[in-house]
């Protein structure tokens, strides 16, 4: 199963990204089959997308929920959350990192990806690289 980062789904919703065409067809592609999103990625992408210093204008609160919404209900998704042995897991990538800081909500996400045997992360952001049996692809890259 593939998961989706948060800047992927920023890029699919905002029409006005440069990768907004690239990443859209990502996710179009992605919902013919099983994939799955971690709920801290949905958490962050309504705060990033709803940003009056990151967009101008900033999606609205309503349209963005509705975008949320839609990805939730979508048939073939997956959310990803905590189960009850996720500690072991956390603990793993933080261990295995060392990353400290900010970078702990990316060290979540990985563990999250990992504890529900995700096969591999679509993400614009290169610090996934840090966690070991993480497997990374950037679907907005030509080629990738």
């Amino acid at each position: 199963m593939i998961a989706v980062d948060t800047n992927v789904l920023v890029h699919a919703h905002r029409g006005d990204s440069p990768f907004h065409d690239r990443a859209a067809a990502s996710l179009r592609e992605l919902a013919e089959g099983l994939w799955a999103i971690p709920w801290p990625c949905l958490h962050e992408f309504l705060s990033i997308v709803t940003h009056p210093r990151v967009f101008h204008p900033p999606t609205p609160l309503d349209v963005a929920r509705k975008t949320v919404a839609a990805w939730v209900a979508a048939p073939t998704v997956t959310l990803l959350s905590e189960l009850d042995d996720y500690w072991p897991f956390l603990d793993r990538v933080l261990a295995s990192s060392r990353v400290s800081g900010p970078r702990i909500h990316d060290a979540r996400i990985a563990a999250l990806c990992l504890q529900h045997a995700v096969t591999e992360l679509w993400t614009a952001d290169r610090d996934f690289g840090r966690f070991p049996g993480l497997r990374v692809r950037n679907p907005l890259l030509d080629g990738a």
